[in-house]
């Protein structure tokens, strides 16, 4: 196991990641600023961390205004809150250190013009020792097993229409549509145009209703890749559609189904990224042997889940995953998206015992390739807590490269990093 902390001062820029563009929010002229005294934001169980705080206008540090502070278990109600002036361009905070696995989040905030600025830092206590509260059912395996063996028997059937205004000179651009378990998996295939046999990707999405442009960067440097949907409708219609899609039709989607674990909405999701990888190594020029699964937030979880279940991916790439450790808030602790058991659900053990069936955290368990795994730990979305659930239980080779001031966004770094590591892994550079 190989862990890296990296730090870089926030840049604006745009990182490209599943689907979605996972962007830092624009900075307003005010900054809040947290730092805890540990650059790697990391602490041993019971040692107690001292935070700075500074508060800048213009790039110059204020004095004489009043800060507001909280501190206490990420997504949990605060446990200690106070207020000082500043003086001297800094305050000094030491708080009590957690005594058990987990992180604590010291949020600061001012008010100035009559809006209010703030910000936070989350740091860790021994997070490697992190437990997951969810539990693997007995029949977990089973359960999948026979899942895939349904998938099997219906055939993959797929169909490619050439998308022309989107293709290159050296690579072409197709619209996908193939069979799943229940309705269709549709997808943006991108290839080169140079008869051969390359290494493929496969590009899973992070959650919402969203078209797909495919992942012609990456085909144009050797690859095939596959970006697919989820919700079993074309990945090349208006935006539009979309948007109305996600405000009725698809409207939480991922509760449908939560209190039978053979009809939830994520059952067929999870099937069709094994459909994904049938068509995948279906093609022609699909060298046989190098394939890998990336995505970020959901497409994270959705990255863990496909190499759990099918033994052709070679690697995985898992960016801030979603789904990891639901049963969290059940026991006093932060689990990830969707918070499903945070304020509804928690007295409903048919949901309880479904998100265990779909659990990223019990998926990981049976992973057993390499693995390049990102987060930061400011993530309210996918808390720091939730993610290490996952990480720990897995026995892979793994790889974590931490970016501790992250929220849900990416730096173009990470990127980087893990474009660097496929093609160590998929091209042997």
């Amino acid at each position: 196991m190989k862990t890296l902390q990296v730090r870089f001062f926030p840049l604006l820029l745009l990182f490209f990641l599943a689907v979605k563009v996972n962007c830092q929010p624009p900075k307003e002229m005010v900054q809040v600023i947290v730092s805890p005294d540990h650059a790697d934001w990391l602490y041993r169980t019971g040692e107690d961390p001292k935070f700075s705080v500074m508060v800048l206008r213009n790039y110059v540090s204020l004095n004489g205004i009043t800060v507001n502070y909280e501190f206490g278990p990420e997504q949990m109600p605060p446990e200690k809150s106070g207020s000082a002036v500043l003086k001297d361009g800094i305050l000094e905070v030491k708080e009590q250190g957690m005594k058990i696995p987990g992180f604590s989040c010291l949020t600061a905030s001012v008010v100035l013009n009559g809006k209010k600025y703030a910000s936070s830092a989350t740091v860790g206590f021994s997070p490697e020792k992190i437990e997951p509260t969810t539990t693997l059912p007995d029949d977990f395996v089973k359960f999948w097993e026979n899942a895939k063996n349904s998938l099997k028997k219906i055939p993959v059937n797929p169909i490619l229409t050439l998308l022309p205004e989107r293709c290159t000179e050296s690579i072409d651009v197709y619209h996908v549509k193939i069979d799943n378990v229940i309705g269709k998996i549709y997808g943006i295939l991108c290839k080169p145009k140079k008869a051969g046999k390359y290494p493929a990707l496969l590009n899973v999405p992070g959650a919402g209703t969203h078209p797909s442009p495919g992942d012609i960067e990456n085909a144009s440097r050797g690859y095939i890749t596959f970006q697919i949907g989820i919700h079993g409708i074309p990945v090349n219609l208006t935006e539009e559609l979309y948007q109305d899609l996600s405000s009725a039709a698809l409207k939480e989607f991922w509760a449908y189904g939560l209190d039978d674990r053979d009809h939830y909405y994520y059952k067929r999701v999870y099937l069709g990224c094994v459909r994904a990888v049938d068509f995948i190594t279906g093609l022609e020029d699909y060298d046989g042997e190098n394939l890998a699964v990336y995505g970020g937030s959901q497409g994270g979880a959705l990255s863990i889940v496909t190499a759990a279940l099918d033994s052709r991916v070679k690697c995985l790439v898992s960016i801030h995953p979603a789904l990891c450790d639901l049963t969290g808030y059940l026991k006093g602790r932060a689990s990830g998206w969707h918070h499903f058991f945070r304020d509804t659900y928690t007295n409903k053990p048919d949901k309880i015992a479904t998100s265990k069936y779909y659990d990223a955290v019990n998926f990981a368990r049976f992973i057993k390739v390499p693995g390049w795994y990102s987060w930061g730990y400011n993530d309210i979305t996918c808390p720091p807590t939730s993610t290490y659930s996952a990480y720990n239980v897995i026995t892979a080779p793994k790889e974590l490269t931490l970016f501790p001031e992250t929220q849900h966004w990416s730096f173009p770094e990470q990127k980087e990093l893990f474009q660097k590591w496929l093609d160590g892994k998929l091209m042997n550079k």
